[in-house]
C-alpha cells in the first residue's frame, strides 16, 4: 500500500532550474517518479480497488452506447446506409490507438492516461497540449453524451405517462429551448456517484454496461424483422467523402476505450489488467457497433434520421407498430447513456488529479478526501463544469469538437508508444504492439486523416480551445510546474536516455 503522506515530489529539496527557457519546455518526467508518485495527492492517497472485471466494464461503460443511442442519427445522413463502414474505419482508427495504449498503460500505470504517456517521452509542452486535448475529450463528451440522454429521457416520459419535458427546459439554446436541465440532472447523478468512491461507482456502472448490452441485443432481434433490402441500395449516396466525414464524427462512439488507463492507480494489479481490459473493451463495443448499426439502417430509410437523438427507441416503435418496445429500450438507453456520463466524468476527473499533482493546474484538483479516498473538490468542479455546458450547447457542435480533441490525443499516444521504444528499450511491457513502429504509424496517420474531415468550424473551435491552453499554461503551469523547481538531475533532458 502506498505511503499516505504527502507525495514523493513534495520532499525533493527544491534547487533553482537550470536549464533554459526551449529546455524547461522539452523537460521530460522519469517514468520511474511517475510511476513511484502514483496515487498520491494532496491530503491522502486513491485506494487500489478495481480488478480486470471492473476496469474492462469502466472501458465499455464509457464507450459503449454514445454512438449508437446519441450520435448514430447525426451519422447516417453524411454516409447513408454506409454508416456501418463508417464504424469499421473509425473502429480500425480506434484500434491502432488501443494498441499503442495497451502498451504504454502496462508500462506506466498510472492516472493521466496519455497526458501521462507524453509527459515521459516528449516533454512538458507536449505532454501539457495533450493533456488540455484530453480535458476538451472527457468533459466536452460528458456534456454531448448528457444531451442525447434528455432525448431518451422524453421517449420514456412520452411512453409511460404520456408527457414529457418542454423545449425550453429540454433542449439548449439554438435547438429551440432555453436550458436543457435533463442534461444537468444527469451529470449530476454521476457526480453523486463518484463521490462515493471509485469501488463504489465500478459497481453501479458494471449494472449498468449490463444492462446496455441487453439493450442492443433486444434492439438487434426485433429490429431485424424491420429489414428492408431496399434500404440498402445506393449504399454509399454521398461517397467516400461522406463515409469519412460520418467516420470522423463517429469517432466520438469509440472515445472511452481509453478511460480504463485513467485508473491506473486505483488498479489492483495495472500492468498487468489495463492493457487487457482496453483491448476486451473495444472489440465488444465494435461488433456490438456494427451490428446495430446495420440493422438500423436496414430498418429505417437513411433518409429519415437526424430529426431525433432517439432514433433506436423510434426504430422499435415503427418496426413493433407499438409504443412498448420503443418505451423499453429508451429506458434501457436512459439507464445506458447514465453510466457513460458516470465513466468518462470519472476519466476527466483522474486527467486533472495527474495534471494538478504536476503542479501545471491548481493544487484544488489533486486534494484527496481521506475517508472516501476521492478527489472530492476536483469532482465537483469537474461536474458543474460539464452540467452546464451540456445544458447550454447544442449535441452536434460537442461530438465533432469532442473528435477532434481525442483524435489530436491519440495521435501523440501513437508516436510516444515509438520515442519509449527508441528511449527505453530495457523498460518491462506486460504488452508489446505487435509490427511496432509500422502500427503506431498507421494510427497516427488515420487520425490525421480523420481530423481532416472534420468541419472547418471545429477546426476553428479547436485551434480556440488550444489557444486559450498556451495562454493558461504560460500564464501557470510553466512556472509552478514541479519540474521546474526540483533539482536538474530529477527532469530528464531531452538528449538523455
Amino acid at each position: 500500500m502506498l505511503d499516505q503522506g504527502a507525495p514523493p515530489q513534495d520532499r525533493t529539496q527544491a534547487a533553482p532550474p537550470s536549464l533554459g527557457p526551449a529546455a524547461r519546455l522539452m523537460r521530460r518526467k522519469p517514468v520511474e517518479r511517475l510511476v513511484a508518485e502514483g496515487g498520491h495527492g494532496e491530503g491522502g492517497s486513491l485506494r487500489r480497488t478495481l480488478g480486470l472485471w471492473q476496469l474492462t466494464m469502466i472501458s465499455i461503460g464509457a464507450t459503449l452506447g454514445t454512438g449508437i443511442f446519441v450520435v448514430l442519427g447525426e451519422a447516417v445522413p453524411k454516409a447513408g446506409p454506409a454508416v456501418t463502414l463508417s464504424f469499421v474505419i473509425a473502429g480500425l482508427t480506434a484500434l491502432f490507438s488501443a494498441l499503442s495504449y495497451a502498451e504504454l498503460a502496462g508500462t506506466i500505470p498510472v492516472a493521466g492516461s496519455s497526458y501521462s504517456y507524453a509527459y515521459a517521452t516528449m516533454g512538458e509542452l507536449v505532454a501539457w497540449v495533450c493533456g488540455w486535448c484530453l480535458v476538451l475529450e472527457y468533459g466536452v463528451s460528458v456534456a454531448a453524451v448528457a444531451v442525447g440522454w434528455g432525448e431518451y429521457l422524453n421517449e420514456l416520459l412520452d411512453g409511460t405517462i404520456g408527457v414529457t419535458i418542454p423545449d425550453a427546459l429540454s433542449a439548449p439554446p439554438g435547438d429551440g429551448g432555453v436550458f436543457n436541465l435533463p442534461a444537468l440532472i444527469v451529470v449530476l447523478l454521476a457526480m453523486a456517484f463518484l463521490l462515493g468512491g471509485a469501488r463504489e461507482s465500478a459497481r453501479a456502472n458494471t449494472v449498468m454496461v449490463v444492462v446496455k448490452i441487453a439493450a442492443l441485443v433486444m434492439f438487434c432481434a426485433i429490429g431485424v424483422q424491420g429489414l428492408r433490402s431496399g434500404n440498402y441500395e445506393n449504399f454509399m449516396p454521398l461517397g467516400m467523402a461522406g463515409v469519412s466525414a460520418a467516420g470522423a464524427t463517429l469517432f466520438f462512439s469509440y472515445i472511452g476505450f481509453d478511460a480504463a488507463s485513467t485508473a491506473g492507480e486505483e488498479a489492483k494489479n495495472a500492468q498487468r489488467d489495463l492493457p487487457r481490459a482496453i483491448m476486451l473493451s473495444l472489440v465488444v463495443v465494435t461488433a456490438l457497433y456494427v451490428l446495430v448499426a446495420a440493422v438500423a439502417v436496414g430498418a429505417k430509410p437513411w433518409q429519415r434520421f437526424g430529426d431525433s437523438e432517439a432514433a433506436l427507441a423510434q426504430i422499435m416503435r415503427e418496426v413493433t407498430g407499438q409504443s412498448f418496445w420503443g418505451t423499453l429500450l429508451a429506458f434501457c438507453a436512459v439507464i445506458a447513456i447514465a453510466s457513460v456520463v458516470l465513466t468518462v466524468l470519472y476519466g476527466q476527473t483522474r486527467i486533472l488529479f495527474a495534471m494538478s499533482r504536476d503542479g501545471l493546474v491548481p493544487k484544488v484538483f489533486s486534494k484527496v478526501h481521506p475517508k472516501t479516498g476521492t478527489p472530492r473538490a476536483n469532482t465537483l468542479i469537474v461536474s458543474l463544469f460539464c452540467g452546464v455546458l451540456a445544458a447550454a450547447i447544442p449535441l452536434g457542435q460537442l461530438a465533432d469538437a469532442t473528435s477532434i480533441g481525442t483524435l489530436f490525443a491519440f495521435a501523440l499516444v501513437n508516436v510516444a508508444v515509438v520515442v519509449l521504444r527508441r528511449s527505453r528499450p530495457e523498460m518491462p511491457r506486460t504488452f508489446r504492439v505487435p509490427l511496432s513502429p509500422v502500427l503506431p504509424a498507421l494510427g497516427f496517420a488515420f487520425c490525421v486523416w480523420m481530423m481532416g474531415s472534420l468541419s472547418a468550424v471545429t477546426w476553428v473551435v479547436f485551434g480556440v480551445w488550444m489557444a486559450v491552453g498556451l495562454v493558461f499554461y504560460f500564464g501557470y503551469g510553466y512556472r509552478r510546474s514541479r519540474l521546474a523547481v526540483t533539482a536538474p538531475s530529477v527532469a530528464s533532458a531531452p538528449s538523455e536516455k
